[in-house]
């Protein structure tokens, strides 16, 4: 009886991470949320109800995070986890409000010619998998802008 219930619902997008949002109307795009202290500004990935910097409590609030920045560091990977085509670029990614995010650089070929510190990019997303309810992973990854 369960599964007949379980094949009925409806198939949903689950963010990979809990800062990706992924809206509810299709013309909205998804976004990352960060956190700003009001107390001292100082910004985060997430959600978050502390401040680390000066232990302010209760004094954040949400913030949507740019879809756009700049590449920090990065490396080509070459051995990955089994299921996972290699060779791929892993970076962090800096955005303008100060906080950086780990991502994979999609859209050009991992070579190091083609990769560079500082190098424009913009978030994009796409499904990675599917759960054991068969709903879709969705994932924020970045393309350099040249590429978008």
């Amino acid at each position: 009886m369960a599964d007949a219930a379980q094949a009925t619902q409806e198939k949903q997008q689950r963010p990979i991470v809990p800062y990706l949002i992924l809206p509810e109307k299709p013309q909205e795009k998804p976004y990352l949320v960060g956190s700003r202290c009001k107390v001292c500004d100082a910004r985060y990935v997430g959600v978050r109800n502390m401040c680390s910097r000066c232990s302010a409590v209760d004094q954040m609030e949400e913030i949507r995070l740019s879809d756009q920045g700049e590449v920090y560091i990065w490396t080509i990977v070459h051995q990955s986890a089994p299921g996972i085509p290699v060779p791929y670029v892993a970076a962090i990614v800096d955005l303008p409000e100060g906080v950086s995010v780990r991502a994979n650089i999609e859209g050009i070929e991992p070579k190091p010619e083609n990769v560079k510190f500082g190098m424009k990019v913009q978030m994009y997303v796409e499904k990675v998998r599917e759960d054991l309810e068969g709903n879709d992973i969705i994932a924020y990854k970045f393309k350099t802008v040249e590429a978008v």
